[in-house]
């Protein structure tokens, strides 16, 4: 999928009245005006043709892709990414790069770039408007999320944001405390940053906070611990948004095993 069709899409934000339409609107403007034009066309010719299209089903797994939600968590994942980045008034090559990455590896390398110039510009539009201003306007764009957006989705946001938090081998305060208000401001619980900082951790205590259950827990409600947490990560429920991102609710998954595998040998459990 070229990243040029995701960017034509999203300029259905820029007519919704909306925080993140205002925001949509400032960064394709600037980023995009000389092809704007050509990735419009370009997606509305996808989603004739089908392959990106609306159709979608809405029970089961094995979804195809549905461009609108799609659309949708990609710009919301760079608005909050840049705000995640940015928490500790530091600009992390470590952190740029995972994001340019995760671009590149599911859009190819124009992508990476354009994704740069994106998050870029979101910093540009985080000065103009001011900390408190834009700290407004993160608030009411993850209400607009919450609203609009499934809870496994959201998850899958939280667990991305996690990811930038953790890359440069520290997790500082301000990170944590601006993860933990994203994630309540989504809807989710703040026991969720926990969980999502603690996955790929090599000891019991990382497994009991991964499982979000404390080591005094019985066997019965670390199993219903458990099931609740492949129930609500489970990769097919975003299999809509397109393979890269069940891809990282798959990885996502595995760790969760992990824990669970790690938690289960202590215990004796089966």
């Amino acid at each position: 999928m070229a990243f040029g069709k995701w960017i034509g899409g999203l300029f259905g934000f820029i007519n919704t009245g909306s925080i993140l339409g205002a925001i949509a609107g400032f960064v394709l403007g600037s980023v995009f005006d000389s092809f704007t034009e050509r990735a419009q066309q370009g997606y509305m010719e996808e989603d004739i043709d089908g392959e990106w299209g609306h159709n979608t089903c809405n029970s089961g797994y094995g979804q195809r892709v549905n461009t609108s939600a799609r659309n949708d968590f990609l710009f919301s994942l760079m608005v909050l990414s840049a705000h995640m980045i940015h928490a500790d008034g530091k600009i992390m090559h470590s952190e740029m790069e995972l994001v340019r990455k995760w671009l590149r590896d599911s859009f190819g390398t124009t992508a990476a770039t354009e994704g740069n110039n994106i998050l870029l510009r979101l910093f540009d539009y985080k000065k103009q408007q001011g900390v408190m201003a834009w700290q407004q306007q993160i608030r009411q764009s993850c209400s607009e999320i919450a609203f609009a957006m499934p809870e496994e989705q959201r998850i899958q946001l939280v667990a991305f944001l996690s990811q930038i938090a953790k890359v440069d081998g520290k997790v500082h305060q301000k990170e944590v405390d601006t993860l933990r208000e994203i994630t309540l401001n989504l809807g989710l619980s703040a026991s969720l940053v926990d969980q999502m900082l603690s996955l790929g951790g090599s000891t019991l205590e990382d497994a009991y906070k991964v499982l979000g259950v404390s080591p005094d827990a019985t066997d019965e409600e670390v199993r219903k611990a458990y099931r609740k947490m492949v129930i609500q990560h489970h990769p097919d429920k975003v299999s809509n948004l397109g393979e890269d991102v069940k891809e990282a609710a798959t990885k996502k998954l595995q760790e969760i095993n992990k824990a669970k595998e790690m938690i289960y040998q202590s215990r004796g459990m089966n």
